[in-house]
């Protein structure tokens, strides 16, 4: 195996993409008998095989969070379970021509083709271990067979994301630093959490989206194209990603320097995505199914937040007017009450929100703010489009879509969270925004997982992994504040990070003393189970409390500062940093 020369970075930018100073990196040998020999042009797949031979230390990080994933298979499972073991039924028992139709299940199909392809795939051996799994009518099946299976799955087609953080280290200058950001992505709580307890396929989907920035990195700036265009197939909300990666394709690979077009480069990219769509669409376009297929994909019938607020502007703007209502209904503040948005925030329905005092917020307004916010950064990126603005311009475009979207899931947070770790060790400005940003992030998704044992594995696991993660990274880059205004910055930060563990404690206790003070005296376990059921189901039982919710507020609120924050300090950083 090659082995790359690490190099010290002449300045702290220059620490994860060193590919800025030297152009493209290719790897250096080290022995003179190597450096002798004329080097052959390798095979595509010999080069990924040669890159991917795992060190002693990344084979035990495989096994062991393998191990790990193992052990969660019993553990709790969300209703995405049913919804991705009803679309093998769909896909292995109904023609193509009767997927986005089919409603034997409330779990229609609502993802792009690809995946819907993909669920076809994985529907056969599915058929072979057990035939039940795949029996249209038998809703709601969960025995151990479909378990294993579906966990499984999970877990292998996870290796996508494994290899091409592997390609990140072998291509790195510095393979030390880039190996602790692998690790962290591949080990990442957000990953555990939505994927191998409450089930999802993000992590596969995500390798995709850092191979297509793999590719970047590498200047193989079509296959970036090409690959980005497969993802969207795959699933369609990283289209808020999508802006970013047609003023970076076409200013740096369809455009010269001087501003003329590269005509045989522009049609080769068109041609690539293009014949992607065909692939993935062609079928459907043919059979005239594609406004079926864009209903599913795109209903606008949702209100501004989901049952958990996502942690983004919206929520702090909807717990403003919690606050105003009291405000108002004491007599403190003369303002006009909307008696139906009274109870219409309260306790996060998945229907319209209503805004009880401030004016209420239009999808057309969520539209209008987040591209207006995009807007910036892809002017920025025209102007310098190196990869280093790229990743960052990716990524403040899916923090701009998550902080002002309409019907925002609190799951994508990873859609920030993992092109953010790719800088994390540019510098400590950098560090510090990811640090926030992953703590307030993964915090975020705990109410995800509300039974008593996958709530000791998400507080030790993140904890864990926050310490394997934050120090070394934190040694590497760390530098003290120049100035009065950066320390008090400094010191609020901290502070704000030091108040996850009350709030943890908070969360833990308040639904004891909730069902201490219930006649019924319900376990803590199960109080907490109904409110969040009761709060996605947009139903509350006899007797429950409007501060039932509480907890859930107080964690969106408090995570949706942090996340804000760190959203307006990596703004500033882009917009300020020469390129």
């Amino acid at each position: 195996m090659q082995r790359v020369r690490a190099t010290t970075p002449s300045s702290p930018s220059s620490r994860a993409f060193p590919e800025m100073q030297s152009g493209h990196p290719e790897p250096i040998p080290e022995n003179e008998e190597t450096k002798s020999v004329e080097k052959k042009p390798e095979s595509f797949v010999r080069q990924w095989s040669s890159r991917l031979r795992l060190e002693p230390s990344e084979w035990d990080i495989l096994i062991a969070s393998t191990c790990l994933k193992l052990l969660l298979f019993p553990a709790y499972r969300s209703t995405d379970f049913e919804v991705h073991r009803n679309w093998l039924a769909v896909t292995h028992t109904l023609p193509i021509s009767k997927w986005y139709y089919d409603t034997t299940s409330e779990w229609t199909l609502d993802y792009p083709p690809f995946f819907a392809y993909f669920e076809k795939l994985m529907s056969i051996p599915a058929y072979f271990i057990d035939p039940r799994i795949v029996d249209l009518n038998n809703l709601n099946y969960d025995a151990w067979s479909v378990v294993a299976y579906q966990r499984s799955t999970v877990i292998l087609t996870e290796l996508v994301l494994g290899a091409v953080l592997l390609r990140f280290v072998r291509g790195a200058v510095n393979p030390t630093t880039q190996r602790i950001i692998s690790a962290s992505l591949f080990l990442h709580p957000g990953f555990l959490i939505v994927d191998h307890i409450h089930f999802q396929y993000n992590g596969f989907m995500y390798g995709i989206l850092l191979w297509s920035i793999l590719m970047a990195r590498e200047d193989n700036k079509l296959a970036s194209g090409f690959l980005f265009a497969v993802l969207l197939n795959f699933k369609h909300i990283y289209m808020y990603l999508a802006p970013a990666y047609f003023i970076y394709l076409l200013r740096s690979f369809c455009l010269s320097p001087s501003g003329a077009l590269l005509p045989t480069r522009f049609i080769s990219l068109a041609n690539a995505v293009i014949g992607v769509f065909l692939v993935s669409l062609g079928p459907f376009l043919l059979m005239g199914q594609l406004p079926q297929l864009l209903s599913r994909l795109f209903p606008f019938t949702r209100g501004l937040n989901h049952a958990y607020w996502a942690p983004n502007v919206w929520a702090l703007v909807t717990a403003a007017d919690r606050v105003l209502l009291k405000v108002v209904k004491r007599g403190a503040l003369a303002m006009s009450v909307n008696d139906a948005g009274v109870a219409s925030t309260s306790r996060g329905f998945v229907g319209d929100t209503v805004f009880a005092v401030l004016p209420n917020v239009k999808p057309i307004h969520t539209f209008i703010i987040t591209i207006a916010f995009q807007t910036i950064y892809l002017v920025k990126l025209w102007r310098a489009p190196t990869y280093k603005s790229f990743v960052t311009a990716l990524t403040l475009c899916g923090w701009t879509s998550f902080m002002f979207g309409w019907h925002v899931h609190e799951k994508a947070i990873l859609l920030v969270l993992v092109p953010l770790s790719l800088m994390a060790a540019d510098n400590h400005a950098y560090f510090r925004t990811f640090m926030i940003a992953s703590v307030a992030g993964v915090f975020s998704l705990f109410p995800l997982l509300f039974t008593p044992a996958e709530t000791l594995v998400k507080v030790v696991y993140s904890a864990l992994w926050a310490v394997f993660a934050f120090a070394p990274l934190h040694s590497r880059v760390y530098e003290f504040p120049r100035s009065l205004p950066f320390v008090i910055i400094d010191s609020l930060e901290k502070l704000y990070l030091a108040g996850f563990p009350v709030l943890q404690l908070f969360v833990t206790l308040f639904p004891m003393l909730t069902s201490s003070q219930s006649s019924a005296s319900p376990s803590p376990g199960a109080n907490a189970e109904v409110q969040v059921e009761a709060v996605k189901s947009d139903k509350l039982e006899p007797g429950m409390s409007a501060l039932e919710f509480l907890p859930l507020m107080l964690t969106s609120v408090y995570c949706a500062v942090g996340l804000v924050w760190a959203f307006l300090r990596l703004s500033v950083i882009y917009i300020r940093q020469q390129y």
